[in-house]
């Protein structure tokens, strides 16, 4: 419990901003969103192969149904 309550507060505002400028002045303005475009199309491949595991895996010789989330019920 009080592990908790330390890891919780390590990080303020200060320490954050401190973070973001160390990260600005390593990889400069031009490399961030480059570094930010290629998290996503990872991302969006992870999405992607998951989603293609789902359809390729069965246990018993009958297609499996992928887990929905609310989010998803709520668009059909």
């Amino acid at each position: 419990m009080i592990t908790n309550q330390v890891l919780l507060g390590m990080f303020g505002g200060q320490e954050i901003i401190v973070v973001l400028i160390i990260v600005l002045l390593l990889f400069g303005g031009t490399k961030i969103p480059q570094l930010m475009r290629g998290l996503g199309r990872g991302m969006n491949e992870f999405k992607k192969a998951k989603e293609g595991l789902y359809d390729d895996l069965d246990d018993n010789g009958k297609k499996t149904t992928k887990p929905t989330t609310p989010a998803e019920e709520n668009k059909k």
